[in-house]
């Protein structure tokens, strides 16, 4: 059987075994998710609007372009309210709507992906080329939109609800009937995005996804750990495939550059300076010398060590605390979900999140080499933001299906007609969730 008929089968017989939905009765949500999401967004929009003008002027210095001192803070504004609109959607769109529609959500991140890839090799005006590659999409006034962040949460949709069957089906180890097609997708999306888009960091975020509700899911050390080296293996050949990720590595290993040649580590080394710059309470806005050019991507994957050069220390502290938090909200409402497809969903969100905070961090404070991956909710940027406060809107939601922790066995098991009397648990809050 072919890839794609394998595929296919894969989606249908996915919406077959979807057919029952858990109806436990909502309760009160985790507001502390849309909170913490709230005040990163805020965050973000402050830092854009401090660095905006001097963005402005670098590019309108080096290419002639036009950009006005606010351009930067009104596109970002407009990107917030869409994802605020996006994370609306997934907080109120029933679930089922989401888990029924896995597999349509998959083909369209993949078709998305294809597209760009045949537009790109066409040389259409509607593939927009950067650094190299071609990863977005050229929507002209509108910006422009990238298909993976589509592939990322169409991924986390189907490969939750179908493992999510499958372990309940007790077949989570099941090489034919689980690890396989899970590795199928793993491989056509990897395709996409590292080979074709060149996107090393987007794809360690979906291995990031899938890694986390294989974990969540209880394979067994064997099978993980041959996923593991399997994985390794497969890095090695991309990094060796290709010459600027090479360098990165080159350029990791020899740590800090010691000559002002060493064009290589030039973004880590100014990196570098910008948080050591920003002390223990920082420069303060407005004030940032490293976002007046020297630092290559300072409005988007460097932001991080812009806001410790604003910010200092302290600041830096606050905002991985924010961070910190709403990433332990997900894993309170994982923990307290009685199915485990919803339970899937929120870990694959937790993996999508944590491996952006994590990369991003530790690439900018030289403990990892460059990879070129966002900061989530605080980084210039409109599709990322979007569907990553989308996948944030549906665990929000989820969290209105939380159960005590005594009855968790209990309403996993049990049959539709007795998980009404389970549904009336309101355990949304941290304190209420850690007396059971």
């Amino acid at each position: 059987m072919t890839i794609g008929g394998r595929l296919m089968q894969l989606v249908g017989g996915m919406t077959r075994s979807n057919a029952r939905e858990d109806v436990n009765r909502r309760h009160r949500p985790d507001y502390r998710i849309a909170l913490y999401m709230g005040l990163l967004m805020l965050i973000g929009l402050i830092i854009i609007y401090s660095i905006g003008p001097q963005r402005a002027n670098v590019l309108n210095n080096a290419y002639g372009s036009n950009y006005s001192d606010t351009y930067f803070f009104v596109k970002q504004a407009v990107s917030l309210l869409m994802a605020l609109a996006a994370f609306g959607v997934a907080a109120v769109v029933p679930y089922s709507v989401f888990t029924k529609n896995g597999g349509k959500l998959l083909i369209a991140g993949l078709a998305a992906c294809a597209f760009l890839a045949l537009a790109g090799w066409a040389h259409l005006g509607i593939a927009q080329a950067s650094l190299g590659a071609v990863r977005w999409f050229n929507l002209g006034p509108l910006g422009s939109f990238q298909p993976a962040e589509v592939l990322k949460f169409g991924v986390l949709v189907f490969i939750a609800v179908f493992l999510g069957i499958k372990t309940q089906q007790g077949k989570a180890n099941d090489v034919h009937e689980t690890l396989i097609p899970v590795g199928v997708v793993l491989a056509i999306s990897m395709l996409f995005i590292i080979v074709i888009q060149k996107d090393l960091g987007t794809g360690v975020a979906l291995i990031s996804i899938i890694g986390s509700m294989l974990f969540v899911s209880g394979i067994n050390k064997k099978n993980g750990l041959i996923i593991l080296i399997g994985i390794a293996v497969a890095g090695v050949i991309l990094i060796a495939s290709a010459s600027h990720r090479i360098d990165r590595i080159v350029t990791f290993l020899q740590g800090d550059s010691t000559t002002s040649s060493n064009t290589n580590s030039y973004q880590i080394d100014h990196a570098k300076m910008a948080i050591g710059t920003g002390g223990l309470t920082g420069v303060g806005i407005g004030n940032s010398v490293q976002a007046t050019g020297y630092l290559p991507e300072a409005i988007n994957d460097s932001v991080f060590a812009i806001m410790g050069e604003i910010f200092g220390f302290v600041g830096l502290m606050a905002i991985l605390a924010l961070l910190t938090a709403l990433m332990y909200r997900m894993l309170i409402v994982m923990d307290h979900l009685g199915d485990m497809r919803l339970k899937l969903i929120v870990a694959g969100t937790f993996g999508w999140f944590g491996s952006h905070v994590i990369l991003n961090i530790a690439s900018m404070i030289g403990i990892f080499p460059l990879t070129g991956i966002t900061l989530p909710l605080l980084s210039f940027g409109g599709t990322s933001m979007i569907f990553i406060a989308a996948a944030l809107g549906l665990v929000f939601q989820l969290s209105r299906y939380t159960v005590h922790s005594s009855r968790l066995k209990e309403a996993q098991y049990e049959d539709s007609s007795s998980r009404r009397g389970v549904g009336r648990s309101r355990h949304a809050s941290r304190s209420r969730f850690e007396r059971h």
